[in-house]
């Protein structure tokens, strides 16, 4: 599941081309905190009441594919040639307010998946056994995704860090920028027109 390309996948992918390594690492905790945050919320029985109504699985649905589409157009707009080049020159280090927006875009990418919050009601009962309390339980598989997550998304993050070094400012970054905010997009639409 972890490696398995999605929003988190894209999310990465475009912090690392827009910020280099340490963006790119402050959206996957963005990302994590979200995690977390889902095992925490299908603990006390949130995310199966967004699993269970239709109304709900449809409002996250459609906030989630609302914060990719517009962080999509963000992408594409970045990335024009006249626009401002938001990959930005490996000498500069990328402030940290940006590492801060970047964490609450890994954060805002993962908390409006609704996906998540039908794994955790699919998936989270089977390893709880009768009796036992469901808290303690979600903590460790969280913990469990979480450091997959970490170890997948900075083996990644690092790997198109390095690749950016290679053509900063160039036309092949611009391009990319635009490649992946046309992904972000289109995950977006896709999250909005699949059903459960």
């Amino acid at each position: 599941m972890t490696i398995t390309p999605g929003p988190g996948t894209a999310m990465i992918v475009r912090s690392a081309l827009r910020g280099g390594l340490r963006t790119a690492l402050a959206t996957a905790l963005g990302n994590s905190a979200g995690v977390l945050t889902w095992a925490l919320l299908s603990a006390v029985g949130v995310s199966a009441l967004v699993a269970a109504s239709e109304v709900a699985f449809a409002v996250l649905k459609l906030t989630g594919a609302t914060v990719l589409i517009y962080l999509g157009v963000r992408s594409l707009a970045g990335g024009r040639e006249g626009g401002r080049l938001a990959v930005v020159d490996t000498a500069d280090a990328p402030e940290p307010r940006g590492r801060r927006a970047a964490f609450r875009d890994g954060l805002a990418t993962s908390l409006a998946n609704p996906k998540l919050a039908v794994f955790f009601v699919a998936l989270f009962p089977q390893f709880v056994s009768d009796g036992s309390p469901v808290l303690p339980a979600a903590l460790v598989m969280a913990a469990m995704i979480v450091a997959l997550d970490l170890a997948w998304y900075s083996t990644l993050a690092m790997l198109v860090d390095r690749s950016r070094r290679a053509f900063t400012r160039s036309r092949l970054a611009r391009r990319l920028e635009r490649l992946m905010g046309a992904v972000l997009i289109g995950v977006g639409v896709r999250v909005a027109l699949e059903q459960r």
